[in-house]
């Protein structure tokens, strides 16, 4: 996914922290756990980047928790869409 810095993005990330902390997981533990760059964790983390799906869920099934946990919070209006679809919608 490209590296995009939304609202969501930051709260996904904020809860995939406290979660992790809370795990006593650090976060190079958690990319060993998940198969996923070390520095990409961090990223999603600070909310500088937003993953996809399976990242999502993989990162979910490593702290033991269901997928949609880490959506808890988001609404679609915190979504950076590009352009083209804010002109469908019109």
């Amino acid at each position: 996914m490209p590296r995009v810095s939304s609202p969501a993005a930051a709260r996904i990330g904020e809860l995939i922290a406290d979660l992790r902390r809370r795990r006593g997981i650090t976060q190079d533990e958690l990319a060993v756990l998940t198969q996923i760059d070390s520095s990409n964790i961090r990223a999603y983390e600070k909310g500088r980047s937003m993953m996809g799906i399976p990242t999502l869920v993989r990162i979910a099934d490593a702290l033991r928790i269901e997928p949609g946990m880490l959506l808890d919070g988001v609404s679609v209006d915190m979504i950076s869409t590009p352009e083209v679809d804010r002109r469908r919608r019109a």
